[in-house]
């Protein structure tokens, strides 16, 4: 069912109520109108209908979420001993449960993912980040050291939390990234300066607030929403940031980051754009392979930066594997999120639906057969059919360039030589996520050392588990998210060395 109006949801009571509040920003734990008086109205893509507004905050107004960041990491936070961090942070992960209906509704008309992705899978995992890292706020510890100086020495260092951190949020998974970033900065003892993305503000500001019912001190996390390009650079800028923590483009990483060269140097970490590569060999389960695939370009209309973009198949199975993820494309069920039965919602926005027809048109132009797909859909809404190309390859701009939305580039490889695999997969500047489906553990283990990527996954394309060290190589970005090495962007080591004797 498309062209819907906002009339025709059924949402909860908690968030319709939600919806129809006056949303400020979240600053030293209070809820506060911007500076300005200035407000953005907030839309949701499957009908294009406002749905509540937002303030819109400027420059001054991160100043003083920064001010807050910074009196209560020097204050009432560095207080607040490990064990009492972890159990605020399992509070939290309580409430994000206890609330799931509402932030999955929110979630759902923010972004357009189907509702039952968010509520069955979102809120799972985004409690889970939690629960994850209120383990490690109690084991985080340095080292001692036995250094071969003259004299007698007593040395060891200290891992101590990097400060105040600004992170600024992408809009396609709006709820997890900000249990991604929130979870292990709070878990180390740092304070945030969040910024959600332009669009899509609301699960962050809900989730703020259950933060303080939780326990977590005012000023601790603090929440500013609005333009991306004046938020973005007074975070990027600001001499009271310590650490800028960015998932999102390539494009808009590569500036966050001379901007905090420019600025104080101020550490950062990015994760960026993919452009995944799928390898499928003639001995994997084809079924699999073929669910794998097209989950994994297909889910949430293909707005996943590691989603299975390039997807390469040995020519024995190239046919019966590239029809099957077509048949399943075809199959798929594209409507809003919130109505029952849809597999895809809409894209993200009008730009963005314009985009990625643009890059079908490209496509087309450049030589690619459009196995299946290909059209825009409805009236209203922001929705695309999934998309199947077929005959692409290198120096093709749908092979090439991050498309961010349903549509999967497939290609055939008779090579046996491993090496020359990996190289077709690792002719991107992209390097964030991979698969290799095989039943060849000896093929699987040997290509998972020769691909540059920060995931490579054996017949499965993801694995959203929160002890997995999740970044990229290469352009798809600098530092680790999730797992223990999360600790790494959040945290700085002081060596200690006292000379005895």
């Amino acid at each position: 069912m498309l062209d819907v109006t906002f009339k025709d949801y059924l949402l909860t009571p908690a968030t319709a109520a939600y919806l129809a509040r006056q949303h400020g920003l979240m600053i030293d734990g209070q809820s506060v109108a911007a500076l300005s008086g200035k407000r953005k109205a907030i839309y949701d893509p499957a009908s294009e209908e406002e749905i509540t507004t937002v303030a819109e905050s400027g420059a001054e107004d991160v100043d003083l979420a920064v001010r807050a960041a910074r009196a209560a990491f020097e204050g009432a936070w560095a207080k607040v001993t490990p064990s009492q961090r972890g159990r605020i942070l399992n509070r939290i992960a309580d409430l994000i449960e206890a609330n799931g209906d509402e932030l999955a509704e929110l979630e759902c008309l923010n972004s357009g993912k189907p509702l039952q992705f968010c509520r069955n899978v979102d809120i799972y995992g985004v409690a889970d980040m939690f629960r994850y890292m209120a383990g490690w706020a109690t084991k985080i510890t340095g080292d001692t050291h036995n250094p071969s100086m003259p004299g007698e020495w007593h040395a060891y260092t200290l891992r101590q939390p990097v400060g105040v951190v600004g992170q600024i949020l992408p809009w396609n998974f709006p709820m997890n990234m900000a249990a991604w970033k929130i979870a292990p900065a709070l878990a180390a003892g740092c304070t945030i300066v969040l910024k959600p993305a332009e669009a899509t503000p609301l699960t962050a500001l809900r989730i703020a607030e259950l933060a303080l019912e939780a326990g977590l001190p005012a000023g601790v996390l603090n929440v500013v929403t609005g333009k991306g390009s004046i938020i973005g650079d007074a975070i990027t800028n600001h001499p009271g940031i310590d650490k800028v923590a960015f998932t999102g483009s390539t494009e808009v990483g590569k500036h966050i980051a001379r901007s905090c060269v420019s600025s104080n140097l101020k550490k950062v970490s990015l994760e960026l754009g993919g452009k995944s590569p799928v390898i499928v060999f003639p001995d994997a389960d084809i079924d699999a392979a073929v669910a794998g695939i097209a989950g994994s370009i297909f889910f949430h209309a293909g707005q996943v930066c590691a989603a299975g973009s390039r997807l390469y198949v040995h020519d024995k199975v190239y046919d019966r594997v590239v029809e099957a993820v077509a048949a399943r494309a075809k199959a798929l069920k594209v409507g809003p999120g919130m109505l029952p039965g849809h597999d895809l919602g809409p894209v993200i926005s009008r730009a963005q639906h314009e985009s990625v027809m643009s890059y079908i048109e490209k496509g087309r132009g450049e030589g690619a057969e459009v196995v299946t797909g290909g059209r825009s859909l409805g009236q209203k809404g922001y929705f695309i059919e999934p998309t199947v190309l077929a005959n692409t390859g290198p120096g093709m701009t749908v092979h090439d360039e991050e498309i961010f939305g349903p549509v999967l580039c497939a290609m055939r490889f008779d090579e046996e030589d491993l090496a020359g695999i990996a190289a077709r997969a690792n002719a991107s500047p992209y390097g964030l996520s991979s698969s290799v489906w095989t039943r060849d553990i000896s093929v699987a283990h040997r290509l998972a050392k020769m691909i540059q990527s920060g995931i490579v996954n054996v017949n499965a394309h993801t694995s959203p588990d929160a002890s997995l060290p999740y970044g990229g190589y290469k352009q798809s970005g600098w530092g680790r998210e999730r797992g223990a090495e999360v600790l790494d962007l959040y945290t700085q080591i002081k060596a200690v060395a006292v000379k005895l004797a």
